[in-house]
């Protein structure tokens, strides 16, 4: 038995799209038009968008948080998923990209599940917990500015309840949290946060070597 999981040579990637990813029009748009963008790198890859549904699906999640949207594949992903009562607390802070995002939500007939609050999500996640919503939602994805994982993770952790799940993206950071050379300021935060929730004993948890790296955290 190999210790390494396999290497997605573009020859295997390809393979495992086509006989994998079921992605709707709306999806596929999206990405597209991601792709034509500068930023285009902060976009999740579409087979951890379906991944991402296949767990709320598996939850049953109905209220879902989400920090960071960006143009909005991750939300569109989550929001098809959910049932037609769910609801999804978005938080970004760019107006231009998330109107990308609101047009395919509304193509895709989704828009009314998604909550959209431009606002920094530190002071979203703060009025949340005033609101007395900690402990409600079943699931949470982190994908924003790296520096605040930390404070991100917290917050999701005191909204989500028990037996709810935690995904956060980019654990991995393109390899660089295992190089000891690299040391910019994302970077640290992103080690110490992975040793953080590898000790956290209110969570179960898994790392997973999917897009730029996942970690599934479930609350006891």
């Amino acid at each position: 038995m190999s210790n390494n999981t396999l290497n997605l040579t573009p020859e295997v990637y390809e393979y495992l799209q086509k006989n994998s990813l079921r992605e709707s029009e709306p999806l596929r748009e999206l990405r597209k038009l991601t792709q034509s963008m500068s930023t285009a790198g902060m976009q999740i890859s579409p087979e951890q968008g379906q991944f991402m549904q296949l767990l709320v699906k598996l939850s049953g999640a109905k209220k879902t948080l989400e920090i960071g949207v960006f143009t909005g594949y991750s939300t569109l992903s989550v929001a098809l998923a959910l049932p037609a009562n769910g609801k999804i607390v978005a938080c970004d802070i760019n107006k231009e990209w998330t109107q990308i995002a609101a047009r395919f939500w509304e193509t895709a007939g989704v828009r009314a599940k998604i909550d959209l609050r431009l606002a920094p999500a530190l002071e979203t996640l703060a009025e949340l917990v005033a609101a007395g919503e900690s402990d409600s939602f079943d699931f949470a994805f982190i994908d924003a500015d790296k520096l605040n994982y930390l404070k991100y993770y917290e917050f999701a952790l005191q909204l989500v309840r028990p037996g709810g799940l935690i995904v956060i993206d980019n654990v991995l950071w393109d390899g660089d949290v295992a190089k000891a050379e690299v040391n910019d300021a994302s970077t640290k935060v992103l080690r110490e946060l992975n040793q953080k929730i590898y000790r956290d004993e209110r969570v179960m948890i898994s790392m997973l070597p999917v897009g730029d790296g996942v970690t599934l955290a479930l609350k006891k």
